[in-house]
């Protein structure tokens, strides 16, 4: 019915709720931290305990025998929490006890978080139908770019497609990927130079002469390759310039001796996607216009606890039914009830 003929998609990831309350979601950390408020609860009973023997009269009897059940309880909170503690590292540093499949993640308010799972949607930009979706328990969308891409170009049938996405898709090792695979990605990069936040030059303002191998620095000095390395199974390499301890502008450049740049060895790939995003300052806007909506409307119909089954293929299957019916809607918004209708008796 061309309603996915868009060669145009958003791709962008959400999380959703499991049935699994964050009391019952444990890592090395919340056991830490919940250890050390037992055993200040522990310490504080015990007191009291010793107030209780010196003085008797101030302290009821039953008051005594709470403090004790108190203590004992906490007690075993403790053993609880000290066997989980030795399951960590086989269930890979954290535990669900209800949804064993649902993982804490970070939501987008400073130092909240989410035990659920990561939905993950590629959208249409002319019809905001929902093209392709995955549910994954992984809490970051680094490594998702080439696979909903493709999934998305798949289900539309087409041999190239342009990929919008946020700067949590930004991997350099996911853009060479695509573009490898015929994908165009548009994925702004992570703003998180340390020189530029202390009012230093950053890397975008030294200047990369390709045929010499070398980049041209904002004193007009030559920084030249000097050596290659392997940094988290990247071959990057380092330049410098010979001029950096006497250059006038070393103080706005590095604290250190020497101001050194570093480039991978696909960096041509991700100054073309820059260059595409120059060329597109819409982009952006046109990818929240499009993704984000579904996934408002979508948790809107789920309500407050989002997912209601338990384990990572019974919730995919859950949220396949709310893809299938939002997509219907959205067919009925564009093309009418009795279109549809004959449409799906054909």
């Amino acid at each position: 019915m061309k309603l996915f003929t868009e060669t145009v998609v958003a791709i962008d990831g959400s999380k959703f709720k499991a049935v699994n309350n964050r009391d019952r979601n444990f890592t090395e950390q919340k056991i830490k931290s919940r250890l050390a408020h037992l055993d200040k609860s522990v310490k504080q009973y015990l007191d009291d305990l010793d107030r209780a023997d010196r003085e008797p009269a101030t302290v009821p009897e039953a008051r005594v025998e709470n403090l004790k059940e108190k203590i004992a309880a906490i007690k075993s909170e403790m053993k609880k929490l000290a066997r989980i503690k030795e399951q960590l590292p086989a269930a890979g540093g954290q535990i669900s006890l209800t949804d064993p499949d649902a993982r804490s993640m970070n939501s987008a308010g400073k130092g909240t978080g989410t035990v659920g799972y990561n939905v993950q949607a590629a959208v249409d930009s002319k019809n905001h139908m929902i093209i392709a979706h995955e549910v994954t328990n992984v809490g970051h969308d680094r490594t998702h770019l080439t696979e909903m891409s493709e999934r998305a170009r798949e289900a539309i049938g087409t041999k190239s497609l342009t990929a919008l996405a946020d700067r949590g898709y930004f991997s350099g090792e996911e853009i060479l990927r695509c573009g490898q695979a015929g994908i165009t990605p548009l994925v702004p990069k992570p703003l998180t130079s340390g020189s530029r936040a202390d009012g230093r030059f950053d890397k975008r303002d030294f200047v990369y002469n390709a045929r010499r191998n070398e980049y041209r620095c904002p004193a007009g000095e030559r920084a030249i390759w000097r050596f290659s390395t392997v940094e988290g199974g990247l071959k990057i390499h380092k330049y410098w310039a010979s001029a950096c301890p006497k250059c006038p502008l070393k103080g706005r450049c590095t604290p250190a001796d020497y101001r050194r740049i570093t480039r991978w060895e696909h960096e041509q790939v991700l100054e073309a996607m820059q260059r595409r995003l120059d060329r597109t300052p819409e982009a952006s806007r046109l990818r929240r216009q499009t993704v984000e909506h579904p996934f408002a409307t979508l948790k809107a119909w789920m309500g407050a606890t989002h997912f209601l089954t338990r384990t990572l293929p019974r919730v995919r299957t859950e949220m396949s039914l709310h893809v299938l019916a939002y997509n219907l809607k959205r067919a009925m918004n564009i093309l009418g009830t009795r279109t549809l209708l004959r449409a799906i008796a054909a």
